[in-house]
């Protein structure tokens, strides 16, 4: 299979790449604009984003693997960050994580990324979400949730199965 980009966000990414003064320069922003169009870095995106600012794919694969920001494999529609830096732990984080993973068939051991089977969800453990005063902070998506409960996420799981099933 071959990556097709659209027209427009080539047109962007050339944008993107004629605001910097050595093409390289621009790879972490073109990086976040195809895994923001894709949802995730697949290897054949790599070798496009290589190709296109003259640098080799090893180059994008280390900052790819270095950046935790940066997935190789899809994420579910909706994205559950956990804080797991101090002031979250301290205040229950690791335990959310845990009771995520049990609600949704995940390996509660695992702290790496994992996705449910549907692709409706996944969950990681992050580093802080800079919500220290609030704690544990989850990030779902864009939207920030703060001390957060297990109620409150049962009721939102609920929710997102039911909205995704209408």
């Amino acid at each position: 299979m071959s990556l097709q980009i659209p027209k427009e966000l080539e047109s962007e990414i050339d944008e993107l790449i004629g605001r910097y003064p050595l093409k390289r320069s621009a790879a972490l922003m073109v990086m976040h604009a195809l895994q923001d169009h894709f949802g995730y870095l697949s290897s054949e995106s790599l070798a496009w984003i290589a190709f296109k600012l003259q640098i080799q794919p090893i180059q994008l694969l280390e900052l790819a693997t270095f950046y935790p920001m940066f997935h190789d494999k899809p994420l579910g529609n909706f994205h559950f960050k956990i804080c797991r830096t101090l002031s979250c732990a301290i205040n229950g984080s690791h335990k959310l994580h845990r009771f995520l993973c049990e609600q949704l068939g995940l390996d509660p051991e695992n702290p790496n990324p994992q996705t449910t089977k549907d692709g409706l969800f996944t969950v990681e453990f992050v580093e802080c979400l800079a919500a220290c005063n609030k704690a544990p902070a989850i990030m779902i998506n864009d939207k920030l949730v703060e001390m957060a409960t297990e109620s409150e996420l049962r009721v939102l799981i609920e929710k997102l199965k039911k909205d995704k099933n209408d």
